[in-house]
């Protein structure tokens, strides 16, 4: 009995040698460091936009209407053989400020058009998912939109007038597009979007094929850039 207690306890002496030596060598062993994740986004045009730390230079009007015309509003749950993209939404909107707010020049248009600009590289998310992420989808939001702001000549941050006009147009569109396309009944929609100032007539409500949604977007954007170039440039007062 004494031998096979001997015998055992060099078989754990052994044992615990071995696994302090293997510990040791490998607490001596060079620490490696992950790379950092990716945060930047390549583009049919061969820029790289920086989601983080976007620079006006990576934003191309081209980028921004593909991508636009190819994100689905309402989480693509809308009636009809194509989504409602985006783009589509961007024009609408566009259509209200034009009932609400007949005075507004170009620039000011130009701003309306590219609200939800962003979107073109991180998509649209439905409003309840947004209050769940929180700050964070905020801020990266804002910093993307103050680029693309900066890249067509418009203030980087709107004055607050015209921000809360865009977001009151936003939120007319979004009961159209609610009650006429996403399955709403009208009391839902008014009660999550208000009752709207303009009825849904003439509205681009109809969703639109991919290529026509790109095609109407740019065509906008073009027309509101020659309108702003004949004026001098962007000419958007403070608040």
């Amino acid at each position: 009995m004494v031998g096979r207690r001997k015998r055992g306890l060099t078989r754990a002496v052994r044992t615990t040698k071995v696994r302090r030596t293997f510990g040791a060598d490998r607490d001596s062993m060079p620490k490696t460091t992950r790379a950092p994740a990716r945060a930047w986004q390549r583009m049919l045009s061969g820029r790289r936009l920086d989601l983080l730390d976007p620079s006006p230079l990576d934003v191309e009007i081209e980028d921004i209407a593909h991508g636009l015309a190819r994100v689905a509003r309402w989480n693509g749950q809308t009636v009809g053989p194509h989504a409602f993209s985006v783009a589509q939404h961007a024009l609408t909107v566009d259509a209200v400020c034009q009932k609400i707010a007949p005075g507004l020049g170009p620039a000011e248009r130009l701003a309306v058009l590219l609200h939800d600009a962003p979107e073109y590289v991180i998509g649209d998310m439905i409003s309840p998912f947004k209050a769940v992420i929180g700050e964070d989808y905020k801020a990266v939001e804002a910093r993307l939109l103050a680029a693309i702001h900066q890249r067509f000549g418009l203030p980087a941050v709107l004055p607050e007038k015209l921000a809360r006009l865009i977001k009151s147009a936003d939120r007319v569109a979004a009961f159209h597009e609610a009650t006429q396309l996403a399955g709403f009944r009208t009391a839902e929609a008014v009660r999550e979007f208000g009752r709207p100032a303009v009825g849904a007539a003439d509205l681009p409500l109809r969703p639109w094929p991919t290529a026509t949604a790109e095609h109407r977007f740019l065509a906008r954007f073009n027309a509101l850039s020659r309108q702003m170039a004949a004026r001098g440039g962007p000419a958007i007062g403070r608040n």
